[in-house]
């Protein structure tokens, strides 16, 4: 097994850049701030970036917990791919995580200065101290679960292949709760308002009655009531509202919805209850 590294000062892009350098020496797997992601899918490991603190994150980032490295170590070698990319802050680090890992010394060293010019490198660095925005190389939808609560945008990189092919590759921009510009937090309230606006503006939806949450590490649990209109087919309505329900919410807030239960308590005329 090959161990390639890519290695350079923090928020200087090398996450962006990762799936070009993994796709040069093709490299299956890459391990980046605690995650083991193997092509667009998150396969092992607890990101750094869901942190609270940076020091906690340091110590994530480098597999210090020993369950956390034998989760990401098992893992490897259950799919004993032919190399791994591993990024890291300095070749320093990547003999951390290599050593933490069980993984071979690193055969090649790709400095992000060789991949990126100064004024790319310079753009990363003022978009993460002035908006500290962070990129992961894994799909949104792979991640949220990592970072329910956190700001999450997808990035698509369209590169060209070889025939005139397109390739896509889907990234993720979020920012850790150790970013200094402060806490990231959304009240219950907020959260049921937005439940209650979206619900009644599905056709056939007069009014929200209960509507209150469960929240877990993985995301929340919804649970609406709401009052139909007579004569509306219903279960055609209540997927349609649970489905927007969830796409909303998400869009809205970034927090990973599980589920949506929604129920018809009442059936109402427009101008009165039956």
């Amino acid at each position: 097994m090959k161990v390639i590294a890519l290695v350079g000062p923090s928020g200087t892009g090398k996450s962006h850049r990762a799936f070009s350098v993994a796709r040069k020496f093709n490299t299956e797997l890459i391990i980046d701030d605690g995650l083991l992601i193997h092509g667009a899918k998150v396969v092992a490991g607890c990101s750094a970036k869901k942190e609270s603190t940076k020091l906690k994150a340091v110590r994530r980032a480098i597999f210090m917990d020993e369950a956390h490295a034998k989760e990401v170590r098992d893992k490897i070698f259950e799919i004993n791919p032919d190399s791994v990319l591993v990024i890291g802050t300095s070749l320093r680090m990547v003999e951390k995580i290599v050593t933490a890992l069980e993984l071979p010394e690193p055969c090649e060293v790709v400095t992000i200065d060789s991949i990126a010019t100064p004024r790319e490198i310079d753009i990363v660095r003022q978009v993460r101290k002035y908006q500290g925005k962070h990129v992961i190389p894994a799909p949104t939808f792979e991640i949220k679960r990592y970072f329910s609560g956190y700001l999450l945008d997808p990035l698509k990189i369209f590169t060209k292949k070889e025939k005139g092919l397109v390739r896509v590759e889907e990234k993720s921009v979020i920012r850790p709760t150790y970013s200094y510009l402060g806490k990231y937090t959304i009240s219950d309230t907020t959260i049921t308002s937005i439940i209650s606006h979206e619900a009644v503006q599905v056709d056939g939806i007069v009014k929200t009655g209960r509507v209150y949450i469960q929240t877990y590490s993985e995301g929340i649990i919804a649970h609406v009531s709401v009052s139909v209109e007579y004569g509306k087919p219903i279960r055609q309505i209540l997927e349609e509202a649970q489905q927007r329900i969830i796409e909303k919410v998400e869009y809205i807030t970034a927090l990973n919805v599980i589920s949506v239960h929604i129920t018809a308590a009442k059936i109402v005329l427009k101008d009165g209850q039956i």
